[in-house]
């Protein structure tokens, strides 16, 4: 881990909405009137049925609406395409046709984002690319998703050719971007790529959030460095950068990998009271993990500990629980 210094430091939805929005999904017409609290999943629901029915003029009226009445788009508002991509080009069109700024931006980031979700980045890609054509504010938020995609699917010299492609549109990748690149290396195991990363966030001045450090924590482990990812865990800590959850399953995933149960039962014990959400978590799948590997006693210990502290249980660990400890 010689490579460590060089980082730097609206309105909620009513369920009598349930009933109203029901008497619109039969037609794409949008209502003469709207419920007094409309919500994102009012106009999620009217959209979605309206692109089913290829009615893109009602698709365009419904975002221009929602956008007036500061609704922001959500992951579900094109659900339609997940069904039937043939539309892809007459809802481009549409979403060129919406008003200017935010509004148009917005609609076409969210069908980026879809198409990503999908697992179609080749054609999230072609939409971003339009964007970029026609001037519609693509920045380095709207390739997040492109990049989430591709580097999951471990396809890094495509994801690099996103970066590549920001870069000659004059958008500058930023630290999200490349923290998914760093993510896929550290899970293959290939730090020496992700040492090079590294290097160029320090030459680009991004310094390192949660998720930089997260993935050195995942890299470590899965080289089978314990030790080091414990050096990163610390350095998160001295540096004040908020720790996540999954850092704290990293290692103790890798501290289990390599049969130390009992440092793993202490490393989860030295964090308790501290965090009653990261206790839940992290005695949770211990114990899991541990009654999984048949090392009851660990297990049995763990629970005890969680009982005492009052931290819930889910049903299968409460089962143990119950059969084996419980007086």
């Amino acid at each position: 881990m010689q490579f460590l210094h060089k980082l730097i430091p609206k309105t909620p939805t009513s369920p009598s909405l349930f009933h109203i929005t029901s008497r619109f999904l039969t037609t794409t017409q949008i209502p003469n009137s709207f419920p007094d609290e409309p919500s994102s999943a009012f106009y999620d629901h009217l959209i979605d049925a309206a692109g089913r029915q290829k009615d893109f003029a009602t698709v365009l009226s419904l975002l221009n609406k929602r956008s007036r009445d500061g609704f922001f788009n959500t992951t579900n508002t094109f659900n339609f395409i997940s069904t039937d991509l043939s539309v892809l080009d007459d809802l481009s069109q549409t979403l060129a046709s919406l008003d200017r700024g935010f509004t148009r931006k917005s609609a076409f980031d969210a069908l980026v984002s879809r198409l990503s979700r999908l697992g179609r980045p080749d054609e999230a890609l072609r939409v971003a690319e339009q964007m970029l054509r026609q001037g519609y504010g693509a920045n380095a938020c709207t390739f997040h998703p492109i990049l989430n995609a591709l580097t999951r699917k471990k396809t890094m010299d495509e994801a690099w050719r996103v970066i590549d492609l920001m870069r000659e549109n004059r958008i500058s990748p930023d630290l999200t971007a490349y923290n998914y690149l760093l993510t896929a290396y550290c899970f293959v195991g290939d730090l020496t790529s992700a040492a090079g990363l590294l290097t160029r966030l320090a030459e680009e001045g991004l310094g390192a959030d949660s998720r930089t450090y997260d993935a050195l924590v995942l890299g470590a482990c899965r080289a089978g460095n314990v030790e080091g990812a414990l050096v990163v865990l610390r350095r998160m800590e001295d540096d004040g950068v908020p720790v996540l959850y999954s850092t704290h399953v990293h290692v103790i995933s890798g501290l289990l990998k390599l049969g130390y149960y009992a440092q793993a039962v202490e490393f989860v014990m030295s964090y308790g009271g501290r965090d009653e959400g990261l206790d839940t978590e992290s005695f949770g799948i211990l114990a899991s993990r541990l009654i999984n590997l048949k090392r009851f006693d660990d297990a049995k210990l763990v629970l005890k500990e969680m009982s005492k502290m009052g931290l819930k249980m889910g049903a299968k660990l409460m089962d143990f629980y119950e059969l084996h400890i419980k007086e």
